[in-house]
């Protein structure tokens, strides 16, 4: 059956749901789902972070509860889907991401789908998971349910949406954004290394929404050194902090830099190179950092991969990696940057010190430079941010 206009509405109606829990829900993925039946809106849920309901359940609780009046939120999952029964029978449930089949902090959703009695179950990805990857769709039409899977533009943006937990699953890797403010002349920073500020206090708020979205927000030595940045996300409402991370040692990382003295507000890990002295690491350790050898990339920096790939044993999937342009040119060199987000902002600044976002080994013809993808503009106060992927969803 091919899907119809409202049934596209109703998914980008659930994928809106699932965007209220932006930030809160890493490991897992963000998920929405909507409930209809005879072209009403019976229920409606999201999954709001680890060990809480998943969306399908947080549904079938709201849909319960708009119509019964039942305190549906504390029902076991199978005494909820048997008071659903009646109510769900017919009806069609839309869920951005395939139910889950396995047993992990929550019983499968699949069971309680199947319980409640749906008749179709519209799904907008499938999830990539090795332990779900299609069991979850193939066990639903097992039990005699009829399953579409969304296509098109919609299916790509449902995808977009979970980038950093589909790049985790499918490549070892978490999902990473480089974000710099650039001058109109294309520096991001003087002759003598300044940056502050580039961007607009506008621009700045927005970039600390994205903090506060992501697993770890990362910087190179070279910016610790010039900035001596806290990396915290200080925006209202903010649930969580990132992990912390800095590329490579430095001396600037002493115990009265911005990172150690605000060592409560969240962790910090260093990513040292394969000469880093024991003692060094000591000392970083006694002011409350964690410390991680890795091998050596260009000279004695850490290897971008073999950082990434400690990242992402760590459940980090989402970086906003926030420069400099030595550290930022080799994730570029190594593959890493999946988008790019740049702020462009109307100020001159003349200089003769290369100052571009990305140093590093790059094209000798122009018609070899990388082209972004689904690239998009918006103004953000008296700056322009221009962003764009590096290649498709996972």
């Amino acid at each position: 059956m091919v899907l119809n206009k409202e049934d596209y509405q109703h998914l980008l109606r659930a994928m809106d749901l699932a965007e209220q829990a932006r930030g809160c829900t890493s490991p897992n993925p963000l998920v929405g789902a909507v409930i209809v039946k005879d072209g009403w809106v019976l229920g409606e849920g999201y999954h709001a972070g680890p060990w809480r309901d998943h969306a399908e359940i947080a549904a079938l609780r709201d849909a319960l509860g708009r119509t019964s009046g039942v305190q549906a939120d504390v029902l076991d999952r199978a005494s909820l889907a048997e008071l659903c029964r009646e109510l769900c029978s017919g009806a069609t449930l839309y869920v951005t991401l395939e139910p889950c089949c396995t047993y992990g902090r929550t019983p499968p959703c699949t069971s309680a789908v199947i319980g409640a009695g749906f008749s179709r179950v519209v799904v907008g990805a499938i999830d990539p998971s090795p332990a779900v990857n299609g069991r979850g769709l193939a066990l639903l039409r097992e039990a005699g349910l009829q399953v579409e899977l969304a296509e098109g533009e919609v299916a790509h943006k449902i995808k977009r949406q979970n980038d950093g937990m589909r790049k985790a699953v499918s490549r070892g890797l978490p999902f990473v954004v480089y974000k710099y403010a650039v001058t109109l002349d294309g520096r991001v920073a003087t002759d003598c290394g300044d940056s502050r500020w580039i961007s607009s206090e506008e621009s700045r708020a927005l970039v600390h929404r994205w903090r506060s979205w992501s697993d770890a927000v990362a910087v190179g030595a070279g910016t610790l050194t010039a900035d001596d940045p806290t990396l915290t996300a200080r925006t209202s409402g903010c649930g969580r902090q990132p992990l912390r991370v800095v590329i490579g040692d430095t001396p600037a990382l002493g115990s009265g830099s911005a990172l150690v003295r605000t060592i409560e507000e969240g962790p910090v890990l260093v990513l040292c190179g394969p000469g880093v002295d024991p003692r060094r690491r000591s000392e970083l350790e006694s002011w409350g950092l964690e410390t991680l050898a890795t091998s050596a990339g260009e000279g004695r920096w850490p290897d971008p991969l073999e950082s990434a790939r400690l990242l992402a044993t760590r459940d980090v999937q989402t970086v906003l990696f926030e420069g400099g342009p030595r550290a930022a040119g080799a994730w570029w060199a190594a593959g890493l940057i999946d988008k790019v987000a740049a702020f462009v902002c109307p100020k001159m600044a003349p200089g003769f010190v290369n100052r571009g976002p990305l140093q590093g080994p790059g094209p000798a013809r122009m018609g070899e430079a990388s082209e972004l993808v689904e690239v998009e503009m918006e103004r953000v106060g008296p700056d322009f941010l221009i962003s764009g992927y590096t290649g498709g969803p996972f």
